[in-house]
């Protein structure tokens, strides 16, 4: 990416320097005694998953039966309210997932999560580290039935939609997830700590043991600005774990 893209796409996040981090510290996640919310998030983020299938005639299928599955799902009360379940976005042989926390007023209208002014603060921060949804991205929410006046998820809510984006971890195989706010971070990982002591730490999720690192959510950061430069190294620490990832991909290759 040129200087000049790459400086628009910081403006646009309100950073207005690129700063280099000096070396990446991977610090173990660790979790405080869980709530009931938790424990139900716990046990459906624990379901043991069956192996991905590998022809990608039948990978596309498979995709799309979840993908109904998803909006004719009636498995919580969200979906007497809804206008239509939100799926997810991007490219699904992506190599990021990006995970919110379920979808607003605007994306229940669209059926597309992260639309609106969240949607376009996301998509710059992406591409501030060279990700896109149409290329090499793939976006999606906890829930996928917008919560009455975006309040906070409930744990049967949570239990019952969890699945569905278990699923579509195990059809996409991320080498890498960002949950981005809080709700999102605590739902995945399991815990009521708070996103501050989340951050700036490598964790894993689920059976695939997926790396995931926590960052701030977009509509928090239209409504405090002054976090953005935080928001920012949380980027560029997830950008530099995953070059790790890929770098050790390609010294495996070639010492065999």
């Amino acid at each position: 990416m040129d200087a000049q893209r790459r400086n628009q796409y910081l403006e646009a996040i309100g950073v207005d320097v690129w700063v280099r981090r000096r070396g990446v510290q991977v610090v173990p996640d660790v979790t405080g005694a869980p709530s009931t919310s938790v424990q139900v998030a716990r046990a459906a983020a624990e379901m043991v998953l069956p192996a991905p299938e590998a022809p990608a005639a039948d990978l596309a299928s498979r995709w799309e039966a979840l993908r109904s599955e998803v909006i004719s799902c009636t498995k919580c009360s969200l979906h007497s309210a809804r206008t239509q379940g939100v799926f997810g976005v991007g490219h699904q042989g992506a190599d990021w997932l990006v995970i919110g926390e379920a979808p607003g007023a605007e994306e229940d209208r669209r059926g597309e999560p992260f639309v609106g002014r969240a949607g376009h603060l996301l998509d710059a921060m992406l591409r501030a580290i060279g990700l896109s949804r149409a290329t090499n991205a793939y976006i999606a929410n906890v829930l996928k039935s917008r919560p009455p006046g975006n309040r906070d998820p409930k744990p049967e809510e949570v239990a019952a939609c969890l699945p569905y984006l278990m699923r579509q971890i195990q059809l996409l195989q991320p080498r890498l997830m960002l949950a981005v706010g809080r709700i999102a971070a605590q739902n995945l990982l399991a815990t009521d700590m708070p996103l501050g002591r989340l951050r700036g730490k490598v964790h894993h999720f689920g059976e695939l043991n997926t790396p995931l690192i926590v960052t701030y959510h977009p509509a928090y950061l239209l409504r405090t600005p002054a976090d953005k430069r935080k928001a920012w190294e949380d980027l560029k620490f997830a950008r530099s774990v995953f070059r790790q990832l890929t770098e050790g991909v390609r010294n495996d290759g070639d010492r065999s």
